[in-house]
Formats: C-alpha cells, structure tokens, sequence
C-alpha cells in the first residue's frame, strides 16, 4: 500500500480517454427528434480531471485523441478546463475520437457511444514511459483503459511506474460491456488491476461483475480490502455506499434532488472524493462531499460543465437538508 498522506500534493495524472459528448437541446429532447445538439467535453477520465481542477487541483491526461477536427475540439475542450495535456498525442489513420449522443431527461434517458476504432486505445508503452510519475500526488484512471490493446499493456506499465515512483493509485472500476470482447476478460483484467489499486471506487453491479456474480460484489470489495487496497468504496444507487478499509467500515447516504439525468456522477463522486481527501478532509467526509457533488452533476446539464466548484460544493452543503440516512 502506498502512503495516502501524498494526496495533498494535489496534482494528479490521470490516463485515460477524452471524448466529446453531444446533448440533445432544449433539455428533455429525445435523440431521434433533435434539430439542435450542445457539444461538451467527455469521456470519463477527461471529465474526472475537469472536476478536480474546479476544486482547483492540478490534473494532467494521458490519452491518444484524433487527428482530426473532433481530436483538436476534444483538446481545446481539454484547455478550457485547465486539464494539462502535454502528455495527449495526436493519431491519425483510421482511428477516431470517443463520442457519445446523450440526452438530458432522466427516464428512458438514451445515451449512444460510439467507440469502434477509438483513438485512446493507441495509448501505447512509449506514451505512459514519457510521464514523470514522481512529481505527481497520485496517478488515477478508470476501467475503460484496459479494454483493448495497446491501451491495456500500456495502462498497466503505468501503474508499475506510479508505484515505483511511490504514488498511490486510485481506480475507478468503470465497466462499459460494449469495449469488451468478453465479460471473462473483463472480469479477469479487473481484478488484475484492482489488486494492485489502493482506492477502488465502483457500484455493486460492478463489484458483483468482478466476482462473477452480483450477490458477491460485495465480499469481492471487502476482499480487496483486506488483501491490497487501503480504501474501497462500493456504491449503491440510492441506498448510498459502503465504505471499506483493512481496520474499518462504514455505511452513508445520499444527498437527493431533482434530477435531470442519470449521466456523469460517477465521474463527479470521483473528482469531489479525492479532492476533498487531498484537502485533508476525514475519510467519511469526503465521501459524503463526494456524493454531494454526483447530486449536483445529475441536477445540471453536461458532465464537465456540470461540475462543481469547492465553492458551489460548500454552498450546496450549507443549504442541502443532509444525506440520507444511510
């Protein structure tokens, strides 16, 4: 296990891919009747570090994008942001950048990704052996990096470099069925990877996934806990998360409001959580912090531009009743 204390170094690298979403508008358009879409910036591991840097933390990326007019939107999306790209290489040829067509309405809610030929998956050893891992606080990345090659060799040579250089590794299981050849594969992969993670976050669909079958999900979180990771977080929905570490376990709630689609909490609890942990808050804190800014992302259109900012975070908090009970 990693010494967790280096967090509060604040500056993160995180690999992984930056996508571009298009969201039906007005709000509540379905797809199919669209006239007119907003383009933001996507993709998982480039909105996780568009909501560390609203905390304002310092977040670099480690991805391929296209070479291409979506690759240069995706980059430009990049430096709005504030998300250092220096480590983002440009590929040409037939591969092309992430996009998803999503819509802004909570029930039905459709989101389409399209990912055949994605310009991440070009990540290679050479893009990951660039990074200078020991001037960073802790190297993050989410599951979809390992879904095909060269991207998984390379991801994985990134965690034995980040933990040479003594960083603590945080995953974000992040399971998407349809970057698979198999769930076998999958399975297998992540378990690889969790065992060598020292914060797991994923849900219970996702844990149940690792250990071959819902209803053991969560023994596969607290396993985890007790053979490698210092922190494993094992989310619920609605009826919150399971906290676990090798001494303890803890249970906590949610903070409700009114939705306006299901997409990019995911990416927000990850963000707030390791912001707030980096800022020295508790460790059942800091989840809570992390629960309230997915509440706040579902409650606003966007994924990136959805995030928050530790000041909105603090004003949300003063004026939210409280979380569920747990």
């Amino acid at each position: 296990m990693s010494d967790l204390s280096r967090l509060a170094g604040n500056d993160f690298v995180i690999i992984g891919r930056a996508g571009v979403d298009f969201y039906a508008d007005p709000p509540g358009t379905e797809v199919e009747h669209a006239t007119r879409f907003v383009c933001h910036l996507g993709g998982s591991s480039a909105n996780i570090g568009a909501g560390l840097t609203r905390h304002g933390a310092k977040a670099s990326l480690v991805t391929c994008v296209s070479d291409d007019a979506v690759g240069r939107l995706a980059l430009n999306q990049l430096d709005h942001y504030g998300v250092e790209r220096g480590h983002v290489r440009t590929v040409g040829g037939e591969a092309r950048n992430s996009l998803a067509v999503i819509e802004t309405r909570l029930e039905n809610c459709q989101s389409t990704i399209y990912r055949n030929g994605a310009a991440d998956f070009e990540m290679t050893l050479a893009d990951v052996e660039a990074v200078d891992y020991a001037k960073f606080a802790a190297l993050i990345t989410t599951g979809t990096v390992f879904a095909a090659q060269p991207s998984r060799d390379a991801a994985f040579r990134g965690f034995g470099l980040a933990r040479a250089a003594g960083l603590p590794l945080i995953f974000d299981i992040d399971y998407r069925p349809y970057s698979w050849v198999s769930e076998q594969d999958a399975a297998d992969t992540y378990s690889r990877a969790g065992e060598m993670c020292d914060i797991i976050v994923g849900n219970d669909v996702e844990f149940g996934f690792m250990a071959g079958a819902y209803d053991r999900g969560l023994d596969k979180a607290r396993e985890l806990a007790r053979s490698s990771a210092s922190i494993v977080v094992y989310k619920m929905g609605e009826l919150g998360a399971i906290t676990i570490t090798p001494e303890t376990e803890f249970q906590t709630g949610i903070y409700r409001t009114d939705a306006l689609k299901p997409t990019g909490a995911g990416d927000s609890f990850m963000a707030g959580f390791v912001a707030s942990l980096a800022a020295g808050h508790d460790l059942r804190d800091a989840v809570l912090r992390g629960s309230a800014c997915a509440a706040m992302v579902v409650a606003r259109v966007g994924c990136a531009p959805a995030m928050p900012t530790t000041p909105e975070l603090e004003t949300f908090l003063a004026e939210h009743p409280g979380p569920s009970a747990p």
